[in-house]
């Protein structure tokens, strides 16, 4: 995503960026105090109120084909759990044995990032990875049908006090959080609103309208605040200043334009470098957090994590260097601990750092 101009990736050692403290996923003693389940509005101090609606002007076609979606989220919804998530893994599995074209980007990026596994052991994870997607479909039919609002009982927190720690340390600072198409993924942004925390994400418009204007729909119904792509790096950071908290995706490849490379699974991988810009103009800290599915399938975990440490030396491409390496460090070591909760199909590593290197994926 485009959130300011691109930085010139300088000439230092990535490998060497993320430093040699170790795992970057760090947690402390949780406090006494502390409150981790299902929280209290009053244990979260960044809620807000209902979120200003983005949605865009459909013409008639274009609101007809967006109301027969809608119905037909809402006619699938009526399904019991036992039918809807059967239903999501069937059609997961389905894509896993016909989608051959995503199979194969799969099985590389799972080749670089894990090469000492077998074959077998490779073709499991991504035969996991596309149930959970499944999954995850049946979560967007229930947030988009009936009885959305039941999903807040399961999502529960993990050290949620995470954030009252930032309070005093960022006063007036709102927060970035950094987070992957992980787990639930839509039930992130989707949950804190849920539980009355709102928080904002940043959303591409979609060619296909009625299918943009039903995301913003489901997602804004449940509390998500919206920042359109095209006015995102002024929108985002008037909220952080505002002392507001938004959420972005940082697993995914960047264009060349707006990229800086940095390791993720021992590869270079085009990185949007606008995410460390916007966390330094900001002077907001920069918060992990992933949405872990539970092994009944069906509930699921938000983990927060302490805030990682940002270089700032007054040389801004270093410094941009070390803190993207950084982050992607973060969400590398979350996918070796739950490899079957990413999404592996994604050509992660299609931007190369020299134009004319021959394709990873060919």
């Amino acid at each position: 995503m485009a959130l300011a101009s691109p930085l010139a990736t300088p000439k230092l050692n990535p490998e060497a960026s993320v430093g040699s403290a170790g795992d970057v996923l760090r947690r402390s003693a949780a406090p006494a105090d502390s409150t981790d389940g299902r929280p209290d509005k009053s244990d979260f101090p960044l809620a807000l109120g209902a979120p200003k609606s983005t949605r865009i002007r459909l013409g008639p076609k274009d609101r007809f084909v967006f109301w027969m979606l809608v119905a037909v989220l809402h006619a699938l919804s009526l399904l019991p759990d036992f039918i809807l998530y059967e239903l999501g893994i069937a059609c997961g599995l389905i894509f896993h044995r016909f989608d051959h074209r995503h199979r194969k980007i799969g099985i590389r990026n799972l080749e670089i990032a894990f090469p000492e596994m077998s074959a077998a052991e490779r073709e499991r994870i991504l035969r996991a990875s596309y149930i959970n997607l499944g999954r995850t479909g049946a979560e967007y039919v229930r947030l988009g049908g009936f009885f959305y609002r039941r999903l807040a009982r399961r999502i529960t927190y993990n050290r949620l006090d995470v954030w009252n720690e930032l309070t005093p340390r960022y006063p007036g600072k709102g927060a970035l959080i950094l987070t992957a198409h992980f787990g639930g993924f839509e039930l992130l942004p989707a949950g804190h609103a849920l539980h009355g925390f709102q928080i904002g994400l940043v959303h591409h418009t979609q060619r296909f309208l009625a299918g943009d204007d039903l995301v913003s729909f489901i997602r804004e119904r449940a509390g998500v605040q919206i920042i359109r792509k095209h006015t995102a790096a002024r929108e985002m950071l008037r909220s952080l200043k505002r002392g507001e908290i938004i959420g972005i995706p940082l697993d995914q490849n960047a264009k060349r334009s707006e990229a800086i490379w940095v390791p993720f699974f021992g590869e270079l991988a085009a990185t949007p470098s606008g995410f460390d810009r916007l966390a330094m103009m900001a002077g907001a800290p920069v918060v992990p957090v992933f949405i872990v599915r539970q092994p009944d399938g069906i509930s699921h975990v938000i983990e927060i994590f302490e805030e990682i440490p940002q270089q700032r030396t007054g040389d801004r491409n270093a410094d941009a260097l070390v803190n993207t390496a950084r982050y992607q460090k973060a969400i590398e070591e979350m996918v070796r601990k739950y490899p079957e909760q990413w999404l592996w199909t994604h050509r992660r590593y299609r931007t190369r750092p020299v134009r004319g290197t021959p394709s990873l994926y060919d």
